[in-house]
């Protein structure tokens, strides 16, 4: 042994190493069998279905053809190797399926986790929310992370986010109310919905009256009766979506109210 050297010091650093090295071998892992589902015909289909030109909501977003299903089942296979670490290497991609891993991944493990573990994973997740910038990312975790997480809280973060002028805060907002409404708790999602009636994006329109649907499952005079007071300034689009399990004449008496 060299002298002055320090052993312990040096078996730290040494499993350190071994650490990252694994690390770095699930990620580049989990990128291997992304790129060996990839199908470049479906990469252009989901471009354009994702509006990612100039301008459009996606824009900048690059698919590279791997249907949901098997992003899922990619992240049931690595779920338990992949740190939080790789989950945040993996959300600052420009490629949408490996967001969409590492979010499924991280809502896996929130799902199992101790109360611990689930505070740092929800923590991680509202410091990441600028990754979560596409409708199905969205979708898919706002309600089973963040919703999960603000259930029996504080829920301010919410309504911020719904005043935010970032469409995917906005959508985030609202969309996370899905897990109080399948725990029949409405005010949350009602409130918001009332914020969000002069937004000027479809895709609140559509997170909006899609929710308003869900509230109309549990509760149908709550959503009529909010109907009732907010039909002639809702969006065309959020009312549609609201009213589509309506029976036909109501439907028809929303509409008209609304024309």
């Amino acid at each position: 042994m060299v002298v002055g050297s320090n052993p312990t010091r040096s078996t730290t650093t040494t499993t350190t190493t071994i650490i990252l090295v694994l690390q770095m071998q699930t990620m580049e892992n989990i990128r291997k069998d992304l790129r060996k589902a990839a199908d470049p015909k479906k990469a252009v289909l989901l471009q354009g279905f994702f509006k990612t030109g100039p301008g459009q909501y996606g824009e900048g977003d690059v698919f590279l053809g791997v249907m949901v299903p098997e992003s899922r089942k990619i992240a049931k296979k690595y779920r338990s190797d992949a740190t939080l670490q790789d989950i945040n290497a993996l959300l600052e991609s420009k490629i949408h399926e490996e967001r969409l891993v590492a979010l499924l991944i991280l809502m896996q493990k929130y799902s199992s986790g101790t109360e611990e573990e689930k505070q740092e994973i929800a923590k991680f997740y509202i410091r990441n929310l600028s990754m979560v910038n596409n409708w199905d990312l969205v979708d898919l975790t706002a309600p089973n992370i963040l919703g999960a997480h603000l259930a029996y809280s504080g829920r301010s973060l919410l309504y911020k986010l719904a005043g935010s002028s970032n469409v995917w805060e906005r959508r985030i907002a609202i969309v996370a109310t899905l897990h109080f409404i399948r725990n029949d708790d409405f005010s949350d999602t009602l409130k918001i919905v009332e914020m969000l009636l002069g937004d000027s994006h479809d895709l609140i329109h559509k997170a909006a009256g899609w929710m308003l649907r869900e509230v109309g499952k549990r509760d149908p005079a709550a959503v009529q009766a909010f109907l009732d007071s907010h039909c002639t300034a809702m969006p065309r689009t959020m009312l549609r979506y609201a009213i589509e399990r309506l029976p036909e004449k109501k439907r028809r008496f929303y509409m008209m109210r609304k024309t």
